[in-house]
């Protein structure tokens, strides 16, 4: 199973699924120079509104948990760069 890490201002949120859209508005939002976005808890919940601004550090992973066979405890960690 695939999890992706969004870290953002030093503090992690964990996000199931794809992000693909989730990274649409993040970027919109810091050019137009700043704006609220909703990101979606892992499992269920209302989640959580973070105010995006230009110059915020913003890191996404992506994380395997129990993927290896063989290995039910290993963890591989995919971090994607992304300079917004």
């Amino acid at each position: 199973m695939i999890i992706n890490r969004l870290t953002v201002d030093g503090k992690d949120y964990f996000l199931p699924e794809s992000v693909t859209e989730l990274r649409a508005k993040i970027l919109e939002a810091i050019q137009a120079g700043g704006g609220y976005v909703n990101i979606p808890p892992l499992r269920s919940g209302p989640g959580i509104d973070i105010l995006f601004s230009p110059g915020m550090p913003v890191l996404w992973a992506q994380i395997e948990v129990g993927g290896n066979e063989g290995d039910e405890n290993s963890t591989d960690l995919q971090s994607l760069d992304v300079d917004l």
